[in-house]
């Protein structure tokens, strides 16, 4: 079991994978968005090789939490590096894991605070707009390095913010225009 359930599915393997010459585990736990240290354990950290079957634990973010996760990400990061947008999956993944946020993907992305939704996309509708494939990507790259972050847990524009609470934080990484902050 990992350290961190988002929904309450075993992590029992659920299918395997047949190893594609050159393939490795992060390859594999990036594409199919389940962590690489529960990937890793379900196979007894053993050495791949080319076609040998693989057991694929499941993920512990449902499909409809990844598609949403995929609808913010889109909404938040567009014209934002990819890296950018690996970071804002992993702030709702960090909030889901906290015991300051809800303690599903749901519950954190539609979260109001002080009568206001936590994210902007929510509150202007662009959550409702398709996930493009980088955004799908990079929800399924924030699931494989669950536990290996910065502990971001805020991000923001500081050209279009209009909180100093937020600017007050300890910022943990800078990627495009966004800074992220813990």
């Amino acid at each position: 079991m990992s350290v961190l359930t988002l929904n309450s599915k075993s992590e029992a393997a659920t299918f395997t994978h047949t190893v594609s010459n050159g393939e490795t585990y992060w390859n594999i736990a990036k594409g199919i968005g389940v962590p690489l240290n529960s990937l890793e354990a379900a196979n007894h950290w053993s050495s791949l090789y080319a076609g040998e079957n693989i057991v694929i634990p499941n993920s512990p973010v449902s499909a409809a939490d990844k598609a949403l996760m995929a609808r913010l990400v889109h909404a938040e990061a567009v014209g934002e590096p990819y890296a950018g947008k690996v970071a804002v999956a992993t702030v709702v993944l960090n909030r889901v894991k906290s015991p300051n946020f809800p303690n599903t993907v749901h519950g954190v992305i539609y979260q109001i605070s002080n009568g206001h939704y936590a994210f902007t996309p929510v509150e202007n509708g662009q959550i409702n707009q398709p996930a493009d494939a980088a955004s799908i990507r990079a929800v399924n790259e924030a699931i494989a390095l669950m536990g290996r972050g910065n502990g971001s847990l805020f991000f923001y524009n500081p050209a279009t913010s209009t909180s100093s609470w937020v600017s007050s934080r300890q910022v943990t990484a800078r990627i495009g225009h966004h800074i992220f902050a813990k």
